[in-house]
């Protein structure tokens, strides 16, 4: 075990951020801390790197550990360039060669024991230099920042003229440069492309060390973790596995605290029945019963109601208006910005129904297309036609559709007068924002918190064709989840640019992967894209290097269809046998039959307890007639009959009770 969080709790004034927290992670295990936005993720690993001081608890890093930890926001501030930034991180190594190279000038002019105990110095820091890989440290550094996006043409830029996500970059660099025995990371994909994410991926995957990963990327996580510690309300709860049998692990684990809840409720609901019913009978056995149900009953421990984020959180998207069958039509379309050429020649038809996503590095012109799309900017040449009764809904990641005086309530009751204040307070509580966060000012929100009002609008629109720049970004996994949901129940047609690979794999129909200036279509999502991407590209490849550009766009047309090559798969289902349901069909029937009989049984009992009771209270009656009390052989004629009843009451009751516990 290399790190032990043990009973870990924190408050921010009344808020309990992190209540008892405790777990552990072992040498090389891969584990991501997971929660809703809020649930104190960055808290914990604050607490953990000695950044924040817990209310209780402690953190304690195994002896001799190093530990190294990237936050979301970094603000490198230094005059050197990117090369030499990550430079740094290798100074001991470098300092080392110095020494090396001038013990090898020093040995040429020295002899005897001096040189002796030269080559002894010089023998064992070659050593260790050969121990810290010193020979290639350079090409380390060079992979890394190619790997994180930088091209070899940045390596010479200044960290004071990038921007915040090139410097989060440049840290993320250092810290895996620097080799920390624990690698903590606090949303590191957000500021990288896809080729990016996936080296990176690779890169922890075969890290020499633990990694703990705060992300709100699924995809990233299925990959690299084998451990979930998810933060839900406070307390930690840790699954073994990727986020993918974490999911399934917490829905069979929430299924089975509903199930166990209904059952006690029904069960609470039946024994306050048969309480009830036993005091209806009025008589001394029957309520002492009763008494003794209702102390057993108070001694239950009641369960609480599972709850999900978004039990009640259902966005439904519904146009009013049908679009015609073709929405989208692009033909030849370029777009250049001074010597950057961005794309050229581009094709693209999108159906009613579809859900497109367009991917590709950082950089491709994927966001410039979408603004030519909505007219927002104009192409340098070709043509877009939108279809018959096309109504376009767009989100953008600068969120320019805000009024910034407006609380966030009126900000969405004004654009949508007939919604009413629950409705408008779902879709808000859906994107994060409950309580009194509805009255805050547009003009006080985060980025990322404007870009979720900015969704909720769009959520509420009629359009039937959205297109949508990175919609997934600042959202936590549950409003993903939710926003994915939407979408896949949408009728009308989605057009995005996301770098979420599981947003993409649970959503699009169709995939464009914008490279190389144009298009290479898959149909399909995200894992289809995967296992035909390297096969398209060899084939885009092979026609672009001898065609025309003519020919060019003709290749853009040659797809990636599974549904000619897996078409078996699509209709290979697995039946169970017909045996199967006529025996099941048969217990059910047998099941119906027992419970028609204990039914009926129990109607039988309930009936002669009334009849007996009647004439219980006859018996009673007549015992205090002054002719009978004088009467010695018809009162013990009385008491005799009295007697058979009430014992006969005592068995019909016990059979009631049985008879009701098994319904």
């Amino acid at each position: 075990m290399i790190l032990s969080c043990s009973h870990i709790s924190k408050s921010f004034g009344t808020d309990v951020i992190l209540n008892d927290v405790s777990f552990h992670i072992e040498d090389y295990e891969k584990a991501a801390i997971v929660g809703i936005n809020g649930a104190g993720k960055s808290t914990l690993l604050k607490i953990i790197v000695g950044e924040l001081s817990a209310d209780q608890g402690d953190a304690v890093l195994s002896k001799g550990k190093t530990l190294g930890y990237l936050a979301q926001h970094q603000d490198l501030t230094s005059h050197k360039t990117i090369y030499e930034e990550l430079l740094e991180v290798k100074r001991p190594i470098i300092e080392m060669e110095e020494k090396i190279r001038s013990l090898e000038v020093q040995m040429k002019h020295v002899t005897g024991a001096e040189l002796d105990q030269m080559l002894d110095t010089y023998t064992r820091l070659n050593h260790e230099f050969e121990l810290a890989n010193g020979y290639s440290y350079q090409s380390e550094i060079t992979g890394v920042l190619k790997g994180l996006g930088f091209a070899e043409e940045d390596f010479t830029k200044e960290i004071s003229t990038l921007s915040g996500g090139q410097k989060t970059r440049v840290s993320l660099g250092k810290l895996l440069l620097s080799r920390p025995d624990i690698i903590m990371l606090d949303e590191p994909t957000n500021h990288l492309d896809m080729e990016s994410i996936s080296w990176l991926e690779t890169y922890l995957m075969n890290y020499k060390g633990a990694v703990i990963i705060v992300a709100h990327d699924r995809y990233f996580l299925d990959r690299v973790v084998t451990k979930i510690i998810e933060l839900d309300r406070g307390n930690a709860t840790v699954y073994q596995g990727n986020y993918t049998a974490y999911s399934e692990k917490r829905a069979m684990i929430r299924d089975a605290q509903l199930k166990a809840y209904l059952n006690q409720q029904q069960e609470i609901k039946h024994q306050e029945e048969v309480i009830a019913k036993l005091k209806s009978f009025n008589r001394e056995k029957s309520i002492k019963r009763a008494e003794s149900r209702e102390k057993m009953l108070n001694k239950i421990e009641v369960l609480d109601k599972p709850t999900e984020v978004d039990d009640e959180m259902k966005i439904r998207l519904e146009p009013n208006i049908i679009s015609g069958n073709d929405v989208l039509t692009v033909r030849n379309l370029s777009k250049s910005f001074g010597d950057t050429h961005l794309f050229a020649g581009v094709d693209m038809d999108i159906q009613r129904g579809e859900r497109v996503a367009i991917i590709g590095n950082n950089g491709t012109g994927k966001t410039t297309l979408l603004k030519i799309i909505n007219q927002m900017i104009p192409a340098d040449s070709g043509e877009i036609i939108l279809g018959s009764k096309v109504h376009i809904g767009y989100y953008d990641q600068e969120h320019q559709v805000l009024h910034m005086e407006k609380t966030l309530f009126d900000e969405l009751q004004d654009t949508y007068p007939d919604l009413n204040n629950t409705r408008i307070r779902n879709v808000l509580a859906a994107f994060l924002f409950t309580g009194d966060d509805v009255f805050k000012r547009i003009k006080d929100l985060s980025g990322g918190e404007r870009g979720r009002v900015s969704l909720a609008k769009l959520m509420l629109s009629n359009a039937n064709f959205l297109i949508l720049d990175e919609p997934t970004n600042h959202l936590d996994i549950t409003s993903k989840e939710i926003l994915e949901e939407a979408l896949n129940n949408y009728t009308g047609t989605v057009l995005y640019v996301s770098h979420d690979r599981y947003f993409i794999n649970r959503t699009a129909t169709r995939i464009l992967e914008l490279t190389s200036e144009t298009f290479i279509n898959y149909i399909g999502n995200y894992d289809y894209y995967l296992e035909k991407h390297d096969l398209m590209n060899q084939l885009y490849a092979g026609v672009n290097g001898t065609a025309s550009s003519g020919d060019r766009t003709a290749s853009k047309h040659g797809t990636a269809d599974p549904s000619r090559s897996d078409s078996t798969a699509a209709v290979s289902t697995v039946s169970a046998p017909v045996s199967n349901g006529r025996s099941d069909w048969k217990a059910q029937r047998e099941e119906q039959a027992k419970l028609r009989k204990k039914q009926n049984e129990l109607k039988k009992v309930e009936e002669e307890i009334a009849t007996l009771e009647a004439r219980g209270e006859e018996l009673d009656e007549q015992i205090q007639q002054p002719e009978i009390a004088s009467n010695v052989g018809k009162l013990m004629e009385i008491h005799k009959e009295k007697e058979a009843v009430d014992i006969r009451l005592a068995e019909l009751y016990e059979r009631w009770e049985q008879l009701a516990e098994d319904m």
